[in-house]
């Protein structure tokens, strides 16, 4: 059967339509060209030549494909056979081709497979997707080659010992000035610049919250943290590694010549017409200096409080502690936990009409309109502490101090809850209890911790399910048991209200979701202070005491509020495995 009868018989052209198309055909008119002539849409088109060829399709709608699937087939191949990679679903490749009659893209394709050790299933996509994922191959790594190519003559010309010699040794001779001016030049031209700027813009677009960009004596590294997990975007020549390292130094305004210590630093930029804030983090390595670069979107909008990830009861819990007129807030866990969005949130969701809202800030991540937000600056002597003196001459109801850091910043923020101020912050620690023996360590008397304390609140990040890519997990054997025992100090009536025999759930690929999990989301421990809390702090507050009186009043941990979320087909099981 011809082509053009099987689109008559699936009802995409009539019938009678054939033989003027088939005659255009003859011209030397494609395909699809002439189809599309005869008023048939593209999703049509690919409709048919999937029936043609007895080939599921694929539409792809102009999307790119995520590099972790790209890795699988090298772009040359790509370019060359006509075909991509897809997805990866159940462990299968899923492979998209524009020229299922090309014998020699099948045959290369077997061997690919072969090589992965990984079965692949074909799927039929049009000539606009298929140059879309070679866009995606193209994005960062072209920019980046282009750029290169460019500086390639000037870093010739460049002594390679003053380009990559990250020590403090001292050189002499003419040849070092020489090298030394060259550098200087190299470091500011535009190709470096172009570098600099092209990772930073990939990095945003691609939801990275870190960049990193690290020697390993053979090359540079690059690699963003995207959704918790560092992935390699871009690998640079080992000469270009002072020049890159160089020009982030000089946004961040860090001594150039200062390679043998840590230094630390931001800078802004303006991304696809949005302000973002960079944190910039040096560190002396064996093969030269290591960059780290936290990125902040300062123009995000805050989540509400109920969008976060709380549980009702927990959520519950928050706004009581919220309510108060006076008292301290904590917000507690390791640094990247997204404390400081749960602190923005609960800020949020204050009268910002009537109350004056005062928040110390390093640096200031979100903009929220109606609060007086001032970042601290310690290199001039503008420290959390010295900022919270000042911000009690500024007659606040409510108080934002991003960080308790040492006893100085404690014992403010104590004093301001003791005369009338609702105090918001974060603390390193592990619990949300852990909270109370922390804050004695730093010379805070338990006397008063009792009374100021009002929640301490911990939380970590984990993968979230992608919708509709989860996988039921049967709550039985070991699953069951590992539950059971988990919970097994829980008063029975809490365990009623939980419904602990739900199945569970995990991520599985599908063709909208590679990985079947996309972004993070909170787990959380929530702990509020009572009147026997109260008591406890001020005769014996350690964490064991506390968590077991907080054990009957139904307090949950974070990895059994992942458990939960799990059921809740929120977050993949496995994630319990991470707290």
């Amino acid at each position: 059967m011809a082509i053009l009868d099987t689109f008559a018989l699936h009802g995409i052209i009539k019938k009678e339509s054939i033989p003027e198309l088939s005659r255009r055909m003859k011209d030397g008119v494609s395909l699809n060209e002439v189809l599309e002539g005869a008023g048939v849409t593209k999703e049509d088109i690919l409709r048919g030549r999937g029936f043609y060829y007895n080939l599921p399709t694929r539409d792809l709608k102009g999307k790119g494909v995520p590099f972790e699937i790209l890795k699988h087939i090298p772009e040359d191949s790509a370019s060359y056979y006509h075909f991509a990679p897809l997805a990866v679903v159940d462990s299968v490749l899923e492979i998209g081709i524009t020229d299922p009659e090309n014998i020699e893209a099948r045959d290369a394709l077997q061997f690919i497979a072969t090589k992965l050790g990984m079965p692949f299933k074909i799927f039929l996509i049009s000539q606009d997707d298929f140059q879309s994922i070679l866009g995606s191959y193209r994005g960062l790594t072209g920019e980046v080659t282009k750029a290169l190519s460019e500086l390639e003559v000037d870093i010739k010309d460049v002594d390679k010992e003053a380009l990559t010699k990250e020590g403090g040794e001292k050189e002499e001779g003419k040849k070092k000035e020489e090298g030394k001016k060259k550098e200087v030049r190299i470091i500011e031209d535009a190709p470096v610049a172009k570098i600099a700027a092209v990772i930073l813009r990939y990095a945003t677009e691609g939801g990275a919250s870190d960049v990193h960009i690290e020697h390993t004596g053979e090359n540079v590294r690059v690699r963003f943290r995207v959704d918790g997990e560092l992935f390699t975007s871009l690998v640079l020549p080992a000469d270009v590694h002072s020049s890159v390292v160089a020009r982030i130094k000089i946004l961040a305004s860090l001594k150039l010549d200062e390679k043998r210590k840590p230094q630390d630093g931001r800078f802004s930029a303006r991304i696809d017409g949005r302000k973002i804030d960079f944190r910039v983090s040096t560190f002396p390595a064996y093969y030269g200096e290591k960059v780290v670069m936290r990125i902040l979107d300062t123009q995000k909008g805050v989540k509400k409080l109920d969008e976060i990830g709380f549980r009702a009861e927990d959520l519950a819990v928050v706004r009581t502690a919220l309510a108060r007129p006076y008292g301290i807030v904590l917000v507690t866990g390791p640094t990247g936990s997204g404390k400081s969005t749960t602190l923005y949130s609960m800020i949020n969701e204050l009268d910002k009409e009537t109350m004056n809202i005062v928040s110390l800030e390093d640096p200031v991540e979100y903009n929220i309109k109606g609060i007086s937000q001032s970042q601290v600056r310690p290199e001039i002597g503008y420290t959390f502490a010295n900022g919270l003196r000042t911000t009690l001459r500024q007659d606040p109801d409510i108080i934002m101090v991003g960080e308790i850091r040492d006893a100085e910043t404690a014992q403010l923020a104590i004093q301001a809850a003791l005369t009338g101020h609702l105090v918001f912050s974060t603390l390193h620690t592990n619990t949300a209890i852990g909270a109370i023996p922390r804050l004695v360590e730093m010379g805070i008397d338990p006397y008063l911790i009792a009374p100021t304390l009002v929640l301490s609140l911990a939380q970590r990040l984990v993968k979230k399910i992608c919708p509709d890519a989860e996988k039921e997990v049967p709550n039985e054997g070991a699953i069951n048991v590992m539950i059971s025992k988990q919970f097994e100090d829980l008063p029975q009536e809490f365990k009623k209200k939980l419904n602990l025999t739900r199945p569970l759930h995990e991520a599985t690929a599908t063709v909208e979701c590679s990985s079947g999990t996309r972004g993070r989301i909170p787990v959380f421990e929530v702990f509020s202070v009572d009147k026997e809390t109260e008591r406890i702090i001020l005769t014996e507050p350690t964490e064991v005491k506390l968590w077991d009186m907080a054990r009957k009043k139904g307090m949950l941990s974070m990895k059994e509020d992942a458990i939960l979320k799990s059921m809740d087909k929120v977050v993949p099981f496995q994630e319990m495995n991470t707290l």
